[in-house]
């Protein structure tokens, strides 16, 4: 079992938090972390560039001259793509799949190996409880301020929490989730993983 310091929201040490060793204890492979976070920003990309083809561009529905006897080349249409304004070939089309596919106990290992490299940085930091007894952002940024935290920093609760949510809204710097909501990318886009002991326990119970 791993152990890490245990706060309370004054940010003095309390104790300590036992991790268990097949989630928070893993060896890291950067190769893992790279395929799981690319395949989740490629499933979330959106397809904007879109061009049309000569059957979606407007007009060209008649014939622009006779078939012979013109001493013209031959045409069916205006909206041809060798016309200005025709239709676009080979073009970026909105149809396009970006996904990439990855196995669920690769993208599972790929979270256990964000979570472990916290811990090894001492970059999770575990609090006895985060509650607040009404929304204010001050309370939430004299605890911040109070922790060995980094500049970026994840909240992640064992539960939604109306008021630390909203609290913690105002602060730019800082991304409040529900454990259950945990992924590569958000792990990997902050330097600090700040959750509660019910939140570790959550971490097991899910990725375990």
């Amino acid at each position: 079992m791993l152990k890490v310091p245990l706060y309370n929201m004054d940010g003095k040490k309390v104790g300590e938090q036992e991790l268990s060793a097949a989630v928070f204890g893993v060896d890291v492979k950067p190769t893992v972390l790279h395929e799981a976070a690319v395949a989740q920003l490629s499933a979330s990309r959106k397809v904007i560039a879109h061009t049309k083809t000569r059957g979606e561009v407007r007009g060209g529905g008649k014939k622009p001259w006779k078939q012979k006897g013109t001493g013209r080349a031959r045409h069916g249409s205006i909206r041809s793509p060798i016309w200005k304004g025709g239709g676009v070939v080979f073009g970026p089309r909105n149809t396009r799949n970006y996904e990439k596919k990855i196995n669920r106990k690769v993208k599972q290992q790929a979270l256990r190996m964000a979570l472990t490299d916290k811990v090894a940085h001492d970059r999770l930091l575990v609090l006895e409880t985060l509650t607040a007894a009404e929304y204010k952002t001050k309370t939430m940024v004299k605890m911040l301020k109070a922790l060995p935290v980094g500049r970026k920093v994840l909240v992640a609760l064992p539960a939604r929490d109306q008021k630390v949510v909203k609290s913690l809204a105002n602060l730019p710097q800082v991304t409040s989730v529900n454990v259950g909501s945990l992924n590569i990318t958000v792990l990997l886009g902050h330097d600090t993983v700040l959750t509660t002991a019910a939140g570790t326990k959550k971490m097991e119970e899910m990725f375990g």
